[in-house]
């Protein structure tokens, strides 16, 4: 039987009512983006540290700084600038040698932001009390949006010390190494207002041990400090390779010496060192990591013969605090993006962060990112207060213990809250695979985990004073928590028991950092944040994994105070 006109055009008309092949359903129950806040004046734990360090009087700049690095258009960098590798041009079409990197647009734009914010430069050009820590909490800022572009930051902002060290060289290049534009141009040196500084270091024989390096420098006249030499030979990794000069380390007849390598020759020719490959990394991807051969670079002497390791160390020192203050950036993007997704993620008709075992996941996340950055900004004080005898040794000490510490502390927090957001937390269009990615980077470059406990050690030989001075900044907080004062004497008679140090130094420099991080939350921070992380790391020490407060903790509290806020 057939169909009249008018039961078609009624068919017809209900099917056009129901949008059945445009929509399938409502997209609900999602979060929004962490985007367009203010990274500063949502971080309670940054603020409050920013103002007790002494760097108070930045807060204007910094909240200025919070809101550029929240915005959606600077953190979509990011994902751009980790998307798009660097590649590696070591011939132009002419068949000329000229080791160019080429990098994306949105990696040259986050080092514009980098260095036009000072974050390489300012505590040297603008030296004062509060100044390392305004600029640490800048730079914690800035690597919650990319960690890549910040080893060429780290490095060009460390070897300022080292440069020093020979003033007629310091006299050529501080200026330029200090400026706050940028320019990535391949020219020669003399040609460029401003300059980028990297390293080469470590070479395939010898790795850590650097003084197993066989790279020879060779004087071009008269041999002896900020004199020229030559280079001869390789190095295994070196970063940042589009940098316009390098501190090197290289054997001479007095030993193992400090040189700033150009990478052009002043009289404009290319110095001739070759890239062979760039480093094909899990992680820290947007950057440039090489190896590369000497065939002759030239190069000048920085500091005494012999004396490189020292002469270097100077840089290296900058750079593992900076390790420290990455890291401490990665704790609290994972642990903010945690937060935010479990604040407005409802499972079972509640809310995530209202659920008794997650709160306590996201509360333990939350700890340690703020027990990271009170023990970061705490060293950048004492970096701003050299002069005074105790900061001096206490940052001695405390450094490479934090280096330790909190850079081991990230992979399995950025994991654990990458769990967090379930099935959307591994894709790639999430920042959380990126996070777990660079994770494991700050903990082993600059000196692995091993490295940094026998430097403690090495400190602990050649300056007894430091564990004094270590153990009187801890006992600030004595009296205040019984928990507290037992872990610490009991680490105090553990030292005392010189057998088998090295054997024990992992041990040892974890409950430093514990007693550390203990006795600043005890004294600063929020009472309830002070009370968890007795309770969870200093008598139970938090069990194998996060989420493993015990009953009593106030885990509300802590999110309520650790999430930032966007609607």
């Amino acid at each position: 039987m057939s169909v009249s006109q008018s039961e078609q055009e009624h068919q017809a008309e209900g099917l056009a009512r129901e949008p059945y092949l445009s929509a399938t359903h409502k997209v609900e129950n999602q979060p929004p983006a962490l985007q367009d806040y203010n990274v500063f004046e949502q971080d309670l734990a940054l603020g409050e540290g920013v103002r007790r360090e002494g760097a108070g009087w930045a807060q204007a700049d910094l909240e200025t700084f919070g809101a550029l690095a929240g915005s959606a258009t600077t953190i979509e960098l990011g994902f751009q600038a980790n998307a798009n590798k660097p590649v590696l041009q070591t011939h132009d079409r002419f068949g000329h040698r000229i080791d160019q990197i080429d990098f994306h647009p949105a990696y040259h734009a986050l080092m514009s932001m980098a260095t036009g914010h000072g974050l390489h430069s300012s505590p040297w050009t603008d030296p004062g009390p509060g100044a390392h820590v305004s600029r640490a909490a800048r730079y914690y800022m800035h690597a919650q949006v990319e960690a890549g572009h910040g080893c060429p930051v780290t490095m060009t902002f460390a070897a300022i010390p080292s440069i020093r060290k020979q003033p007629e060289i310091a006299a050529q290049w501080q200026g330029r190494v200090l400026a706050t534009e940028y320019d990535p141009r391949n020219l020669p040196d003399s040609e460029k207002s401003s300059v980028t500084i990297g390293m080469a270091m470590t070479e395939k024989q010898g790795g850590t041990d650097v003084r197993a390096n066989t790279t020879r420098a060779y004087p071009v006249g008269t041999p002896g400090s900020g004199r020229i030499y030559e280079l001869v030979g390789h190095k295994w990794f070196v970063s940042a390779p589009m940098s316009d000069g390098f501190l090197v380390l290289a054997q001479t007849q007095g030993g193992l010496s400090c040189f700033l390598m150009p990478r052009w020759r002043p009289d404009g020719s290319k110095n001739p060192w070759q890239i062979q490959r760039l480093k094909n990394k899990m992680g820290n991807v947007s950057n440039a990591s090489s190896e590369v051969e000497l065939r002759g670079a030239m190069a000048w002497m920085l500091g005494e013969e012999g004396r490189g390791v020292p002469t270097i160390i100077e840089m290296v020192a900058m750079t593992r605090f900076d390790c420290m203050i990455g890291s401490s950036a990665g704790l609290r993007q994972a642990s903010a993006q945690a937060l935010h997704h479990c604040r407005h993620r409802q499972v079972f008709d509640t809310y995530l962060n209202q659920q008794p075992l997650m709160q306590n996941v996201l509360a333990d996340l939350a700890l340690e990112s703020e027990a990271a950055l009170a023990f970061t900004l705490r060293i950048a004080r004492a970096l701003d207060s050299q002069a005074d005898d105790h900061e001096r040794l206490l940052s001695r000490l405390a450094t490479p213990v934090g280096k330790y510490w909190i850079c081991k502390r990230a992979p399995n927090h950025a994991y654990e809250a990458m769990e967090c957001l379930g099935g959307n937390g591994v894709m790639e269009d999430c920042i959380m695979p990126r996070l777990l990615r660079e994770s494991p980077v700050n903990a082993i470059w600059e000196g692995s985990g091993n490295v940094q406990c026998l430097d403690t050690l090495r400190a602990l030989n050649k300056e007894p004073d430091t564990l004094t001075a270590f153990f009187a900044e801890v006992a600030e907080a004595r009296g205040a928590d019984r928990r507290f004062d037992r872990f610490v004497t009991q680490l105090q008679n553990d030292f005392a028991d010189v057998t088998h140090l090295e054997y024990r130094a992992r041990n040892l420099v974890d409950r430093l950092a514990l007693s550390l991080q203990a006795s600043l939350l005890i004294r600063n921070s929020d009472p309830v944040v002070a009370d968890a992380f007795c309770a969870s790391r200093l008598e139970s020490q938090g069990g194998l994994n996060y989420g493993n407060l015990p009953t009593g903790v106030d885990a509300g509290a802590i999110i309520r105070r650790a999430t930032p806020v966007i609607d």
